[in-house]
């Protein structure tokens, strides 16, 4: 009977310090039990990449803000139209805790930087400069553009490929 009762007490001296330990903070335990992938649930994998001013910039340094990696071009015509929504969506939602990580897919400095200015486009913008051959299209299984993944404030995937008024209505939901 003793044996039984130090089992219990053990038993709850565990799940008590489990407990202390995620502090009591459900989004951190289930941070914790997810994948880095692709997939919506998955944990985003982190990009590094240089602005236009030559300094590099995390994808993870953004963490605990609702991110959109925006992958992009100066040269693709159905970005080029898409960014004034964008633009619109960054402008409605920066207050509340959203940012976007632009990553292009463009080879030349000059053309990435003017359509930046062009359009307006106000946030982390990264490059590689390696066209199709750029290392963070690889890294997320980019073949098409635009294209984007949306994460929490957790860097956890909700959503992929969202365009006009679906990138709005996703990001009512997620950014309060």
């Amino acid at each position: 009977m003793k044996k039984l009762g130090f089992i219990v007490a053990f038993g709850l001296l565990m799940v008590g310090s489990s407990a202390f330990a995620g502090g009591g903070d459900g989004d951190k335990t289930e941070v914790q039990d997810k994948k880095v992938g692709l997939n919506i649930g998955d944990i985003a994998p982190d990009l590094k990449f240089k602005n236009p001013q030559g300094k590099e910039a995390s994808l993870s340094s953004l963490k605990g803000k609702a991110v959109l990696i925006d992958f992009w071009a100066s040269w693709c015509r159905p970005c080029r139209i898409e960014n004034p929504n964008v633009v619109a969506a960054y402008n409605k939602f920066k207050a509340k805790g959203f940012e976007i990580y632009g990553v292009s897919l463009d080879k030349s400095q000059d053309a990435w930087v003017a359509a930046i200015q062009q359009d307006g486009l106000d946030w982390v913008n990264v490059s590689d400069l390696g066209g199709w051959n750029s290392a963070g299209a690889a890294t997320y299984g980019v073949r098409s553009i635009p294209g984007n993944f949306l994460l929490d404030k957790n860097g956890v995937i909700v959503a992929k490929n969202l365009r006009g008024a679906n990138l709005h209505a996703e990001l009512e939901k997620l950014v309060k």
